[in-house]
């Protein structure tokens, strides 16, 4: 974990509610996919967390859905600001379980984490296949920037507006695949868990205090007792989680 201080490069809308923000600074602490950050924002006492989507040696991309007063504060934030941000949190992704055709499911939010680990499996030789889930046509997002790493991608809606209709387990059970990475609302994680015909691993969205382990307030049961889904994950493995 290091705390470092960010510069806002970009802060634009992809839909209606969900933003980009890519940032300048320091990413030396990021060293796996799934990992995520912790910005702190000016008159708010907790950090939010948010996923990392891509980094490089200089830049980090966030994309995070306004859901309360701390993300809507950050989709007003413009060029040039500064945000004091904690970076390295969690655990990440393990690519050496991929095989060689490994899915990725990702549903709303839970889309972003998936598409730096999309670009390091094929990167690494592997043929990801990837589903992204959603309500509705006009809440898609990063479809095109997925199909653009080489990526084949399925889209789901709930209600049939684009592509498949219904959830990502719909695609799912058309596909022949060797590992699954799946992040999202826990209701489709569960529906995964019971529907994938191989081993995987699952990313947790969880409201978070402190974000590195000291508090306690975002723990999932397991098979070895509870972990904190901010330090021992959010990254689990299928087999461990007791639903």
């Amino acid at each position: 974990m290091k705390q470092s201080l960010f510069t806002i490069l970009e802060n634009t809308a992809l839909t209606r509610d969900v933003f980009r923000m890519i940032l300048s600074g320091d990413t030396s602490a990021i060293t796996n996919c799934g990992q995520f950050v912790n910005i702190l924002l000016d008159g708010f006492f907790l950090r939010r967390p948010i996923s990392v989507c891509d980094y490089d040696e200089k830049t980090l991309t966030l994309v995070y859905k306004v859901v309360g007063q701390g993300t809507e504060k950050m989709s007003r934030m413009e060029q040039g600001e500064i945000l004091d941000t904690l970076t390295g949190l969690g655990n990440g992704y393990n690519l050496e379980k991929s095989g060689d055709k490994p899915v990725l499911l990702g549903g709303g939010v839970g889309v972003p984490p998936l598409y730096n680990l999309c670009k390091k499996l094929i990167q690494k030789g592997a043929e990801p296949m990837v589903i992204l889930g959603f309500n509705k046509k006009d809440e898609i997002f990063y479809e095109e920037e997925f199909k653009a790493l080489g990526a084949k991608v399925i889209v789901t809606t709930v209600d049939g507006s684009y592509g498949v209709k219904g959830f990502v387990t719909d695609a799912l059970k058309e596909l022949d695949y060797t590992f699954f990475y799946t992040c999202g609302p826990e209701p489709m994680l569960r529906a995964i868990g019971k529907a994938a015909k191989t081993k995987g691993q699952y990313s947790f969205e969880e409201r978070m205090g402190c974000g590195f382990g000291a508090c306690m307030g975002c723990s999932c049961k397991t098979l070895t007792g509870n972990k904190r889904i901010c330090k021992e994950g959010p990254v689990m493995e299928s087999e461990e989680i007791i639903w």
